[in-house]
């Protein structure tokens, strides 16, 4: 019995350090999101982060449409990026958990 919960520590360990592996792989994954007339282009991280916003001067013209181009593509894109990093994380995470019956459910 104590060699079996020492095993699964060790799994629990490896797996914590797949999962911040993980975490930082996802600083590197790019999401392209754009508005439906390309007006407005945001690129962003699988963890959330912006890391461009590339605006056509057509929308300089009016505040009031940037900001609700603004608002529709970066929720869009936070939608993606959220996406993409939970389905990376719960992986990960899935592959890293001890066989109990019961447990597949929580993670679909």
């Amino acid at each position: 019995m104590f060699g079996d919960m020492m095993g699964m520590m060790g799994k629990l360990k490896e797996t914590q350090q797949k999962v911040e592996d993980t975490k930082k792989r996802m600083d590197t994954v790019l999401l392209d999101e754009k508005s439906s007339d390309d007006l407005l282009q945001v690129v962003i991280t699988a963890n959330r982060e912006l890391k461009q916003i590339t605006i056509s001067d057509d929308l300089l013209q009016d505040k009031e449409q940037l900001e609700d181009y603004l608002l529709l593509t970066l929720n869009k894109a936070i939608e993606k990026a959220t996406k993409v990093n939970e389905t990376e994380l719960a992986a990960v995470a899935k592959e890293g958990m001890p066989n109990i019956p019961g447990m597949d459910s929580l993670f679909k």
